[in-house]
């Protein structure tokens, strides 16, 4: 038969309780959906004792749910609240909440009361429990005159605090005036009721500051009573002046310093009662005088002390056992003992116990014409008295239904209808409190409906159990049943288990378990179902496991480990060593199978596993590796130490211990230090951290601790070898909570939607959160506004969204820590932004200014900050050509944009195209994006001058004319008026002719020059006009040719790809080089470069050699005369340079600038030395004469030789200088030649060569 659960009700018969019982449980488990109708359920209230910070907003929460949504109202001290009437007094839309404002006006005492929350709609009416809220109180101390203590040396004391009551009470703690704490012991310490016990005073106790303090954590206020002094002398020490004029009876006490007996100061006499309530922590506190010092030690008569339980504190002097229940009453003893006696006091404890709960009622879902019952059974000591009410009304004067019978505890429902719906509470109360519950009859009628995901995929390990969900919900409850496969068959009970809440088990899921299965939910008003799926798993194996491994120190070892595992299954392997990860060691090496140790070391010793993990399983194997030494002589022992034992925690204080520890042998290598470490096992578990270091000469070291930290401490020892493995952990010690120190930082406040503002902070940690129950106050309110401040409690998150903001405001916000003991200070308020939005206005009054060809200048009206709506980032100008007035066609091209930061509004429009029209618009840019965009405004560039004409080429060299062609200007940036050539001869000493000025037409790129003189070099300058001006010029030479056969003419463009070129590496403190085995006749491209930090930088120039010479000429060189010749010439030189050096020792200069002023290039510009231009050679730098083939003259500057293989006559200037050590100073610049002007003519300096330390 199919599995099914059948879930029929019956009418209510003595033999049917079992079964009504179990329905209740079946139908409590379901949850209504929140579509349907159903009374309220109250999801969120404040705590019944409710105590308030009177100077902050009182909030008391009503949080419910229902269909249709609640209405709230609220009772105080038993009467109806009319908020309405109060104007002080608000309620949260769509909540219960009431909003108390007593920090504009009015006081919290006003408010004190009991309050009730009802939450009503039409099916019934759920109430709160009862909220009495009292505003907390931070008295002072009442005055009063304390005068000095004097006490003998052993004599016990008692200091009274007697704090104020407030509410809640103070924590009460002992400091001097320096706000330390005082130093407790066996000997000293505080009782329970804050007073100051002394079993015996000493001499140190001497001191005029003992401070009582009060701390009242609501109100973060600290109480202070007056300072105690006390002064502890011994008679011995009393001369005999003192002796005569003090008599005993003027001592505090009057008492004996001798050795005695135990006596107890707290409690008094030898027995006493306490009563505590059942889940508190029962406090029993001994406190004895004597000397010697007192141990206090605790037996339970006719029983024994609770093992996880009970706890020692304040010295052994209190004893706790927490969470008590009714089998911790009975007799506890306590017992003082020294060396001369010992007294006992015995405690007879009592636990009384607050109603609980055995059995809360639960909601209760039935269909029209159903039976069912509602449980409401709590015990208690005395037993609590069970009331029930219906809709918050006492169900004894609550209107009548028949559908319904009460027994005690137990309320019975038979044939409900649709106006049996309601709220039923349980109160259940003794004198120690009380417990309320709702519970509500829900009469519906519902078909079926699945709540599991359809098509839910579920994966599980072969023979492994699988639990199929089916969460359903339907009124009268459906019955369950279970398929399998397509073809509908039906599953048995004998291999699968249903579960109450339609969960279908199967215990042993096996390969064939594999398929689709579908659940079905019924009842009379229809049928549900929904498909999951099963997939079974091949389960992971290892079967290959490592195996145990005897080897010697310095040997090598390998563990195997073979894993087989599901082919759909990904596993991760993972080697461990002693549980823990492998050392990071290169000798530790993984292949594949395998573990491969190294180098085996005494320290490799230990436990291997290997680890097998995937999704769905995981399974390991271990093998142990034992080092053997590799000899059978053993060396003599150097290790590291044996780790610490005996760990002893003593002077147990609030925020110090002291920790004793005995070391461990040394193993002949002294210890140098101790390393101590602390576990916090509430916080952080297993996780070990740095706390101290002290000498290897100590055994004891006074730790700092902080709050609410659950402390365990080990320690090692370190010796030259190495450190020693950590010793056993000493006891816990569990240090008071406290009230967080610090608030969260990195706080801010930045809206991710245009309605919402994001608070986020960097959250506290455990140790930082000084308490348990860590929470965040998040406060907000508008900057600018005259809102209160907003707050909210949340939980220990780092983000908190507030909705509905209005689009980006600047707000305040504060977020400030609190745990149960109370707050952090009051943090700092930052100043964050709701969210941005896209700008909703354009930049008005867009105007354009043009500047020049190149430049125009963009002016616009900014857009008020309200439709900024963001943070305003800057402003966006979009601009394009549409049109050049060279023309005739249009292009559009890619926009271009500049963006101009912050609020400015004009900017700057640089790299324009001389003689275009453009097009242009402007926006505002926020956090968000862009704005639109302002209209379209378009300028016109004028006309500018042109670019140089694209290319320059002499053809066609004849005796009388050369032919120039060129290619026009690649921007002409306007219209073309003509073309300008200007040419002049130049000589064989490099002197420049006159100069022609000739205009050509623009639209020519051919032209010929006729009549020019044969065999001679000319220089040309050639560059176009617009209306505007000249443009930039190019320049080429060209050499008409001589009148003798077989000499070809030069070709310009030599080393243009007809010869490779030819490289020499040249000192880089030479400026000249001679160019060696040329062709007679022929033009040479010369590329002279230095190469340095900034990269490599060259300049070419083009040049000819001379004419060969006919080969009927005479050898000169072999003639008499001319030998002659030579000879006269050799020794006038000789004399001259004799000359030369005679005056150079004077100082005197060689005026050459008339010699430069004649050969005047205009390519040339004279500079002096002063200013960096070329002037008169001097011998300052060298006293050497001057010879003519020099090319470096001493101020380092380039002159014009006679030599045809000068470098520089027609080179490409470089405009710069050079540091003495060949570092380049200025910028390089390509050939700039200038346009020479008529007469006196000059145009850019040549580049000084004596750096070039390359050719190519």
């Amino acid at each position: 038969m199919p599995l099914k659960i059948m879930l029929k009700k019956k009418q209510l018969s003595a033999g049917r309780v079992p079964l009504l019982l179990f329905l209740c449980r079946m139908i409590s488990a379901l949850e209504v959906p929140l579509d349907l109708v159903q009374p309220p359920t109250i999801t969120q209230q404040s705590p019944k004792d409710y105590i308030i910070d009177p100077r902050e907003n009182i909030v008391i929460q009503c949080e419910a749910k229902g269909k249709p949504p609640p209405s709230f109202s609220w009772t105080r001290n038993g009467t109806h609240f009319d908020i309405d009437k109060d104007p002080l007094v608000t309620m949260k839309h769509g909540s219960g909440t009431l909003i108390i404002n007593i920090m504009a006006e009015g006081k919290a005492e006003t408010y004190e009361g009991v309050y009730q929350c009802t939450a009503r709609n039409e099916r019934g009416a759920a109430i709160s429990n009862n909220i009495v809220v009292r505003p907390s109180r931070s008295p002072l101390w009442t005055k009063e005159r304390l005068e000095p203590i004097i006490l003998r040396n052993g004599q016990s004391l008692v200091l009274p605090c007697r704090p104020p009551i407030g509410l809640p009470p103070a924590i009460i703690f002992w400091m001097d005036n320096s706000f330390q704490r005082l130093p407790q012991s066996e000997r000293v310490s505080q009782g329970l009721n804050g007073d100051l016990y002394f079993s015996n005073v000493l001499p140190e106790d001497t001191r005029e500051d003992y401070i009582c303090y009060a701390r009242f954590n609501h109100t973060q206020t600290i109480q202070q009573k007056q300072p105690i002094s006390l002064k502890v002398i011994s008679v011995d020490e009393l001369n005999d002046t003192i002796a005569a004029n003090l008599s005993d009876t003027e001592f505090y006490g009057a008492k004996s310093s001798k050795e005695r007996p135990p006596t107890f100061l707290t409690p008094e006499g030898s027995e006493s009662l306490k009563e505590e309530l059942r889940g508190n922590t029962l406090s029993l506190e001994c406190i004895a005088e004597g000397l010697p010092t007192p141990v206090i030690y605790w037996i339970k008569e006719d029983g024994t002390l609770p093992i996880n339980r009970t706890f020692y504190r304040n010295f052994k002097k209190t004893l706790q056992i927490t969470h008590v229940s009714e089998a911790d009453s009975g007799n506890y003893q306590c017992i003082a003992k020294n060396t001369l006696g010992a007294i006992h006091h015995t405690i007879s404890v009592t636990v009384k116990a607050a109603p609980y709960w055995i059995v809360a009622p639960k909601n209760l879902v039935l269909s029209p014409g159903e039976n069912g019952t509602l449980i409401c059974r709590a015990n208690g000591n005395p037993k609590p008295r069970i009331g029930w009410l219906t809709n918050g009304v006492p169900i004894e004067i609550a209107p009548d239904d028949p559908s319904r019978k009460i027994d005690g505890d137990t309320i019975i429902f038979s044939n409900v209808q649709e106006r049996s719906s309601a709220v039923y509470q349980c109160n259940a109360s003794n004198e120690y409190g009380y417990l309320l519950a709702n519970a509500f009859v829900n009469v519906l009628a519902e078909p079926p409906r699945i709540l599991t995901s359809a098509n839910t995929l579920y994966q599980v390990i072969a023979n492994r159990a699988a639990l199929l969900d089916c969460a359903f919900f339907g009124s009268p409850l459906p019955t369950i049943e279970w398929f399998k496969g397509t073809k509908g068959s039906a599953l048995h009970e004998d291999i699968y288990v249903l579960h109450d809440n339609g969960t279908l088990e199967i215990p042993v899921a096996q390969k064939d378990s594999t398929g689709t299965y579908t659940c079905v939910a019924r009842n009379k008003l229809g049928m549900a179902k929904n498909e999951v799926h099963l997939e079974i798993k091949d389960p992971t194996r290892i079967i290959k496991q490592p195996e145990y491994a005897v080897v010697q120190r310095g040997s090598k070892v390998s563990f195997e480990c073979k894993v087989k595992h599901d082919q759909t299954l990904i596993p991760t392997i993972m080697w461990l060593k002693d549980n823990g990860e492998l050392p990071n060691d290169e000798r530790f090496s993984i292949d594949k199978d395998h573990l491969v140790v190294t180098d085996v070391s005494d320290d490799d010793g230990g436990t291997y596993t290997c680890a097998a993990n995937t999704t769905l399983d995981s399974v390991s194997a271990s093998a142990v590796l034992r080092v053997v030494a590799p000899t059978p002589t053993p060396a003599p022992i150097y290790d590291v130490p044996n780790p610490p034992f005996d760990l002893e925690l003593t002077n147990q204080l609030d925020k110090s211990v002291q920790l004793t520890w005995t070391p461990g042998d040394d193993n002949n290598s002294p210890i140098t230090k101790f390393i101590i470490e602390y576990e916090d096992a509430m916080h952080e578990a297993g996780l070990w951290h740095h706390q101290a270091e002290v000498s290897g000469t100590q055994t004891t070291a006074q730790l700092k601790l902080s709050p609410y930290v659950n402390y365990s401490f080990r320690v090692m020892a370190e010796n030259r070898i190495g450190r020693s493995v950590p010793s056993e952990a000493s006891e816990q010690y569990l240090t008071k909570a406290a009230e967080p120190d610090l608030n969260p930082t990195a706080v801010e406040g930045l809206g991710t939607e245009p309605d919402n503002l994001v608070i986020t902070w960097k959250p506290l940690n455990g140790f930082e959160s000084n308490g348990p129950g860590l929470q965040y106050k998040v406060s907000w309110r508008q900057k600018d506004g005259d809102d209160e401040w907003t707050s909210v409690v949340v939980a220990n998150v780092s983000k908190y969204i507030v909705s509905g903001t209005p689009t980006f405001v600047p707000y305040l916000i504060k977020v400030q820590a609190l745990n149960d003991v109370g707050f952090a200070p009051e943090p700092a308020a930052v100043m964050g932004h709701s969210g941005e939005d896209l700008p909703m206005a354009a930049p008005g009054n867009v105007r354009v200014g043009v500047v020049n060809s190149t430049l125009a200048e963009v002016h616009w009206d900014p857009v008020p900050l309200k439709s900024i709506r963001g943070h305003l980032q800057g402003y966006r100008i979009y601009y394009w050509k549409t049109q050049s007035s060279s023309k005739r066609h249009r292009r559009h091209i890619e926009k271009k944009i500049l963006t101009f930061q912050g609020s400015k509004t004009h900017g700057m429009l640089p790299g324009l195209q001389p003689y275009s029209h453009y097009a242009l618009n402007v926006r505002v840019v926020n956090g968000k994006g862009e704005g639109p965009a302002s209209a379209d405004r378009g300028f016109h560039t004028p006309e500018g001058v042109p670019s140089a004409p694209s290319s320059l080429k002499i053809v066609n060299p004849t005796l009388d004319s050369l032919t120039l062609e060129w290619d026009p200007p690649s921007h002409p940036n306007g219209i073309l008026t003509e073309y300008v050539l200007k040419y002049q001869p130049i000589n064989s000493s490099h002197e420049l002719g006159p100069l022609v000025d000739l205009k050509i037409p623009a639209n020519k790129t051919r032209w010929t020059l006729k009549n020019l003189n044969f065999s001679t070099r000319y220089k040309f300058y050639f560059y176009a006009q617009t209306s505007v001006g000249s443009g930039s010029q190019i320049t080429e030479e060209a050499i008409t040719t001589v009148d003798e056969a077989g000499i070809l003419p030069p070709d310009v463009g030599a080393g243009k790809g007809k010869e490779e070129w030819r490289k020499e590496i040249v000192n880089g403190s030479r400026s000249f080089f001679g160019l060696k085995g040329l062709m007679p006749g022929t033009a040479y491209k010369v590329r002279v470069g230095t190469e340095g930090d900034s990269g490599f930088v060259s300049s070419e120039d083009v040049f000819e050699t001379g004419p060969a010479m006919a080969s009927r000429q005479v050898d000169i060189a072999t003639q008499g005369w001319f030998i002659g010749l030579m000879c006269a010439v050799a020794l006038l030189i000789l004399i001259l340079l004799i000359v030369c050096f005679i005056r150079r020792n004077k100082g005197g200069k060689y005026p050459v600038k008339e010699k430069e002023d004649a050969h005047a290039d205009p390519e040339i510009q004279p500079m002096k030395e002063d200013d960096g231009t070329f002037g008169e050679y001097s011998d300052a730098e060298d006293h050497k004469p001057l010879k003519k083939g020099s090319r470096t003259p001493s101020d380092r500057t380039v002159k014009k030789e006679d030599s045809d293989d000068s470098l520089v006559d027609y080179g490409e200037g470089v405009n710069g200088q050079f540091n003495e050590d060949g570092s380049f100073i200025g910028q390089y610049s390509g050939k700039k030649e200038k346009e020479p002007a008529e007469g006196n003519e000059s145009s850019e300096a040549p580049s000084p060569v004596n750096a070039m330390n390359s050719f190519v």
